[in-house]
């Protein structure tokens, strides 16, 4: 064990919170050994600015609760923990471990229960890295080193207090801690560990609880490292466990939404830890929206169905919150009513409750190159920053735009249709006609007979022939030279006219005079009953 001094290091007690300072000193008066342990000390050493502060202290969980009172609350079954509040601030605070006296253990050597106390120095042991194996006293002004933890920090590297299969077994999250100390630190990981990171080993991050995994996502996801992180995740093998459907390859969608949420962590700005997950589900959403359509749903219910059942695969690796699962749909469903948004409809969606988060997830696809955006995303963006009469042109404009473009994707449509009745339809060959002219309805026939029928007799070249006996007619008023017999019966056949000629005449009568409209003749309304009012 070394014994070292903070000052050395560039260690004093302004560098940390007014929250552990007064857990420190309180069970130090109370009479009890208390350091601060972990990564604070880690992040201090290292010049950075520690996140929180976790102590440890001889103290067991119930005497911690009779020193702060209502200030504490004691936590976990498998690893009894006590949350002391100071002010606004939650401070960690746990007892020395010593080894477990019976193993405890599942059948892949996970540890089930660790309550069993012990002395400092066998609590360095049951800690999972060297370089968060260091106690800081600050009252005292001295650093414990028992495993030359400060070694490993110089020298920039990551290693394992004791067999790293062992330790892996005993909590497979430590593999998630390995990734993500080596993205935020940016140190080497010791290739004893990487040895025995298999995939086969990844899996046993299956029998970790599902809260338990989301709090480590939610850790890794505001850490302000997320971007080297996943790629560290997809080279060992981890992303496919974690993550159920999401398939593991940073995409440039996932790559420019995971820098920039490092930037905003890093610039102070404030993050929802949701929004990525909403990231790395939206592939194998969009792929069950096509399934479900495939399989006849119409597409509001696919996209519905889509995301319940999107969620629903990824609760069983990581407890996603009901809340948060909501705030994940809605983005989803927001998509494609901020690529075609109504006119009418754009004021009210300029004030919905996710439409930041839903216009940042469509201008970073828009971003990414996605082309199903239509250059939504940037005019999005430009609406937002324009007063109440431009808005109202742009919304006018836009309204224009979508009718024309609907329009000449309806005549797309129509010529598209065309082309393919034309390809479908067999051409057919006319037979030849002897007569071209219009074929009359039979209506018309019978009335140009019944016209022919009533019609009266013609005699020579087309003189009416009257009869004054009513048998024959009189003929000895016309002064005409009678031919003879032959010449008789071809005059008769010329007074005569042929059927058809006369069906054609009447035909002909008949669409130069049209039949005169019925006359309505008026009622009596005097005399109509129009029943009881």
């Amino acid at each position: 064990m070394q014994t070292l001094r903070a000052s050395t290091f560039g260690l004093v007690p302004s560098q940390l919170s007014a929250a552990i300072l007064d857990i420190i000193d309180t069970l130090t008066e109370a009479g009890y050994e208390a350091y601060i342990v972990g990564g604070g000390v880690r992040d201090l050493l290292l010049g950075l600015h520690p996140k929180d502060f976790d102590a440890v202290t001889n103290a067991t969980p119930n005497q911690i609760r009779d020193v702060f009172g209502k200030r504490c609350r004691i936590i976990g079954r498998r690893f009894e923990l006590a949350h002391v509040y100071s002010g606004r601030d939650m401070i960690e605070v746990a007892t020395f471990r010593a080894p477990p006296r019976k193993p405890a253990t599942t059948a892949a050597g996970m540890i089930t229960r660790d309550n069993v106390w012990g002395t400092i120095q066998q609590d360095f042991s049951r800690r999972d890295f060297t370089i968060n194996a260091l106690y800081y006293q600050p009252r005292k002004g001295q650093i414990l080193d028992f495993c030359r933890g400060m070694d490993d920090i110089e020298s920039e590297q990551i290693k394992f207090l004791g067999e790293p299969l062992q330790r892996f077994e005993e909590d497979p999250v430590r593999m998630l801690r390995v990734l993500r100390f080596a993205a935020k630190l940016e140190f080497k990981i010791d290739p004893s560990i990487i040895k025995v990171m298999t995939p086969a080993l990844a899996k046993l991050l299956l029998e970790v609880s599902p809260h338990r995994l989301y709090d480590e996502s939610q850790k890794m996801f505001t850490g302000g490292y997320l971007a080297p992180l996943m790629h560290l995740m997809i080279k060992h093998q981890v992303w496919s466990v974690l993550f159920a459907d999401a398939p593991p390859a940073m995409t440039p969608f996932i790559q420019r939404a995971a820098d920039n949420t490092d930037i905003r962590i890093r610039s102070g700005k404030s993050i929802n830890p949701a929004f990525f997950y909403a990231v790395l589900m939206w592939q194998p959403f969009l792929d069950r929206v096509h399934q479900l359509e495939a399989a006849g749903m119409p597409h509001t219910e696919a996209w519905t169905q889509a995301g319940v059942d999107v969620m629903r695969r990824q609760q069983k690796r990581t407890a996603i919150p009901r809340y948060a699962e909501v705030f994940i749909r809605e983005i989803w469903e927001l998509q494609p009513r901020l690529i075609e948004p109504r006119a009418r409809q754009i004021p009210s969606l300029s004030i919905h409750p996710r439409f930041r988060a839903g216009f940042d997830f469509l201008y970073l696809r828009e971003k990414s190159g996605d082309p199903v955006t239509m250059g939504m995303g940037q005019w999005w963006h430009d609406y937002q920053e324009l007063d109440n009469d431009q808005r109202e042109k742009t919304i006018n404009q836009l309204n224009r735009q979508q009718l024309r473009a609907h329009r000449k994707k309806n005549d797309a449509r129509a010529a598209d249709e065309r082309v393919v009745v034309q390809m479908d339809v067999q051409p057919i060959q006319l037979l030849p006609v002897e007569d071209d002219k219009p074929r009359r309805r039979r209506r018309t026939r019978q009335r140009d007979e019944r016209q022919e029928s009533e019609q009266p007799s013609q005699g020579l070249d087309g003189i009416e022939m009257i009869s004054t006996d009513g048998d024959r007619p009189d003929t000895s008023s016309i002064d005409v030279n009678l031919p003879s017999e032959p010449d008789a019966r071809q005059s008769s056949d010329r007074g005569r006219a042929p059927r058809s000629q006369s069906r054609e005449r009447g035909g002909r009568q008949s669409e130069d005079r049209p039949l005169p409209r019925r006359r309505r003749r008026p009622r009596d309304l005097s005399t109509v009953f129009m029943g009881p009012y």
